[in-house]
């Protein structure tokens, strides 16, 4: 949930990039961190384990500038993505409010992205949120592999909710920030008429 601190003029978004391990969430993070100036992001930490892998999330802070005269930020997370981990990922995606799902566009990945989504879900009603209700958009990432399933066919399989959807190659930057500006876009629409 979007927490607005009307005394301080500031706005703070949570952002949740979640999909099956290795699928490009920190790289995401990673790239959108080095494509952002300085003076517009917070550090960014990344808690991993010795194999690269997220051990309980990475995490970025963005200054976007004002919206009606609040400061405004968006606090990106990216999940762990081992299916079974849910206590940390309910702790996580406690307040938040919108979700970037990263899909593996490999075939041999398609079993974990549908188990990853249903996990997704399972954690979301756990947490009283409605799934169809959440801003979300999906990345289809790895795009730029040999053998990639194509988009339509992964969204004919994974995006039932029509959500928007980009291709994406995290590690050379194509579509991420795409994702990231039509995912704040939905999560900024989302909060009417503040400072009205």
């Amino acid at each position: 949930m979007t927490f607005i601190n009307y005394q301080s003029k500031e706005i703070n978004c949570k952002i949740i990039y979640f999909g099956p391990a290795r699928s490009g969430k920190t790289r995401s993070l990673k790239y959108i961190y080095e494509q952002t100036k300085p003076e517009n992001r917070g550090e960014m930490i990344t808690l991993q384990a010795q194999d690269e892998s997220t051990l309980y999330f990475d995490f970025i802070p963005l200054f976007l500038g004002e919206i009606r005269g609040f400061r405004a930020r968006l606090h990106l997370y990216a999940m762990p993505g081992a299916v079974g981990s849910s206590l940390n990922q309910r702790l996580i995606l406690k307040g938040l409010d919108g979700i970037v799902f990263v899909a593996d566009s490999s075939p041999d990945r398609l079993e974990e992205n549908i188990d990853c989504l249903d996990s997704l879900e399972d954690i979301l009603i756990g947490l009283n949120k409605n799934p169809s209700d959440m801003p979300m958009v999906f990345q289809f990432n790895k795009q730029d592999l040999p053998g990639a399933m194509p988009v339509d066919k992964l969204s004919s399989l994974l995006n039932l909710r029509k959500a928007p959807q980009y291709p994406s190659n995290a590690r050379g930057g194509n579509g991420v920030l795409p994702v990231l500006k039509e995912i704040s876009k939905r999560v900024l629409s989302g909060l009417g008429n503040i400072g009205d």
